[in-house]
């Protein structure tokens, strides 16, 4: 009797082992969804500001390039037009961001990076793990009491 009781219990026991294998991957994979769509939520919002931006900076940069040009051709003096140049700068720039292939560049950059340059994204004393939490949970807490 107490064999088949065991028998019994042990399937159970692995049947709950599955079942929670099972669901803590679901999980895992629903909080990676859920960080991806954060993170395509995120980057949509930097290129549509990024599209904004150069709509009020393209009408300033037009009109500080005429104005510009009216002052050297009225004044006779070539100064006027070298703000034209870092101004342009910053439009191309922002042209790029918003319309161009600035982020399939930076994307192409960063998986480079990612698989050439590794040791330069390594934390400063290695990567956090759970006793080094502790370790300074313990440290900055008044109410701790060891057992």
């Amino acid at each position: 009797m107490g064999f088949i009781f065991s028998k019994s219990m042990n399937e159970n026991m692995k049947n709950q082992q599955e079942f929670m294998l099972m669901n803590a991957r679901l999980q895992l994979e629903r909080q990676l969804m859920m960080q991806n769509e954060m993170r395509e939520r995120q980057m949509a919002m930097q290129i549509a500001w990024s599209r904004e931006f150069l709509k009020y900076f393209g009408t300033f940069f037009g009109i500080a390039a005429i104005s510009l040009t009216a002052g050297a051709i009225k004044k006779k003096n070539p100064a006027f037009f070298f703000p034209i140049v870092p101004l342009s700068f910053i439009l191309t720039y922002q042209y790029d961001l918003g319309y161009g292939t600035l982020l399939p560049r930076m994307k192409s950059e960063a998986e480079d990076i990612l698989e050439t340059e590794k040791s330069k994204l390594e934390l400063p004393r290695g990567m956090i793990t759970f006793e080094s939490l502790e370790k300074a949970r313990r440290e900055q807490s008044k109410f701790f009491v060891d057992k």
